[in-house]
């Protein structure tokens, strides 16, 4: 897996890049098959505090591409908010890969 963090009007700490990969491991959880992973961390220029710090990302998995994007008053919040989104589209998927069909009895004869 490809990796990415990049920071938009911030400086991305070791504290900071620690925590976006350690939530990132429960992606690669549910489904292995992740191939690339970009994650930006922006900081808007907004009056209000509210939704000021803006986190997204972009997951390319076997099959297709997925993103997310996430804004809170605290970073780690929206990274937070951000990997939850991530993690329902992942299990959504891959439930789209496995089959549900069942053979039918007269075929198993």
């Amino acid at each position: 897996m490809n990796l990415t963090i990049s920071g938009h009007h911030l400086e991305i700490t070791p504290a900071l890049r620690s925590y976006v990969t350690g939530k990132l491991d429960r992606i690669t959880r549910h489904f292995d098959q992740v191939v690339d992973v970009k994650v930006l961390l922006s900081i808007e220029n907004q009056k209000e505090k509210e939704g000021r710090q803006k986190a997204e990302c972009n997951i390319h998995v076997k099959g297709s591409d997925m993103f997310a994007e996430s804004a809170h008053e605290d970073l780690y919040a929206a990274v937070d908010d951000l990997v939850d989104k991530l993690d329902r589209q992942v299990v959504r998927h891959k439930d789209r890969l496995q089959s549900h069909h069942h053979e039918s009895p007269k075929r198993l004869m």
